[in-house]
């Protein structure tokens, strides 16, 4: 059976870019930096990396990548968003700033900074269903899920501490959030489960 392999666009207006760029090439997808409207046309998939959420949202208007990527997204793109990115594409935001919209596409309400400022960044252990065996997960200023709606499916939670039983990580058809950085780990698991995700849609 051929291997399909998929190209993946990287939103590469903040955030660990090259970190995300490496992590998919490592699982067997091309990938490629977004910037302007023909980058992403050109892509199958794209992941929204961490970053700070209202200066994404500003900058995707700048660049006139608000629209594209929304249009996009409800058309059946598939796409992974880490940290601001689950909350750039949460249909729903606690805590943003007057003015602050998101893409949407996944039925959930974040909280955004939710475990705390950056002081308070941390690590744990989870299970996150696709992915085998226990994955590491860093938080950092991090947003949770308050509030998931019929169409989307919890797929990891944190374990203990805390926070234990706070909803980390959600999919929605084709899409992807995680309130944790995976690409920061050097574990390429959930980049991989994404992949295959975009494999399955093509």
């Amino acid at each position: 059976m051929r291997t399909v392999t998929p190209t993946i666009g990287v939103l590469a207006l903040q955030g660990d870019v090259r970190e995300h760029v490496h992590a998919l090439e490592s699982v067997g997808a091309t990938a490629v930096g977004v910037r302007r409207a023909s980058e992403l046309d050109a892509v199958d998939a794209l992941v929204i990396p961490g970053g700070e959420s209202t200066t994404i949202d500003k900058l995707l208007r700048a660049f006139d990548l608000f629209e594209p990527i929304r249009t996009r997204l409800r058309d059946g793109m598939p796409a992974y968003g880490s940290c601001a990115g689950m909350i750039l594409l949460a249909d729903r935001v606690i805590g943003g700033i007057e003015g602050q919209q998101t893409l949407g596409g996944v039925d959930v309400t974040v909280r955004r900074n939710a475990f705390g400022r950056q002081v308070d960044s941390f690590e744990t252990d989870l299970a996150i269903e696709g992915v085998e065996g226990s994955l590491h997960a860093v938080f950092i200023r991090a947003p949770w899920v308050e509030e998931v709606g019929p169409a989307a499916r919890v797929v990891g939670r944190v374990e203990s501490g805390p926070a234990a039983g706070r909803i980390v990580a959600v999919r929605q058809g084709p899409l992807l959030v995680t309130s944790f950085h995976p690409e920061v780990t050097g574990d390429t698991r959930v980049h991989q489960s994404f992949v295959q995700i975009v494999r399955e849609s093509l």
